[in-house]
């Protein structure tokens, strides 16, 4: 019998979600967040964000972070966090200005529009959290956080190859 990630029983009572791989599990629930998040935006009317624009709008909301410590977080090339901050001020989700202390800077900012996203974003998350909390026990949500930080810590000790980043 294939074991489904969303329930049933093997023929032998056991336990199916047990014999799934967490690389499996993972991929199986990779768009839980991006789908209700999808949802939510194209609700608000904010259904044009790139990739990754969703991570920067909503950190910057919810941590009131700067722009380039959120783009800083995906791992990008600078090419790639430049052009994500400037599709998103085209767009209308962030505005760019030239610091008036220090015109060698620019200060990045949410807009209107860009708070709304925010809001939708931070709205489907909290939709999806609500459930998780309601399929599992405090004890094991206790424990996904606690493996998905493991996960996130050997991803920053390991290069790409595989190996140590001290080798």
């Amino acid at each position: 019998m294939t074991a489904s990630l969303t329930g049933g029983t093997a023929p032998d009572g056991a336990d199916p979600q047990g014999d799934i791989s967490i690389p499996a599990l993972l991929r199986g629930a990779r768009g839980s967040y991006a789908h209700a998040i999808a949802a939510f935006l194209a609700e608000a009317g904010c259904d044009d964000l790139p990739q990754n624009g969703p991570f920067v709008l909503g950190g910057m909301a919810r941590h009131r972070a700067p722009a380039v410590d959120m783009i800083r977080g995906l791992g990008v090339t600078r090419q790639a966090a430049s052009q994500l901050i400037d599709t998103l001020v085209v767009r209308g989700y962030l505005s760019r200005e030239v610091n008036p202390a220090d015109r060698r800077r620019l200060n990045i900012e949410l807009t209107d529009r860009g708070r709304a996203a925010a809001e939708a974003i931070a709205a489907a998350v909290g939709r999806v959290d609500e459930e998780l909390t309601a399929m599992i026990t405090p004890a094991e949500l206790a424990g996904l956080r606690a493996g998905l930080i493991a996960l996130a810590t050997i991803k920053e000790r390991t290069r790409c190859d595989g190996q140590p980043k001290d080798i």
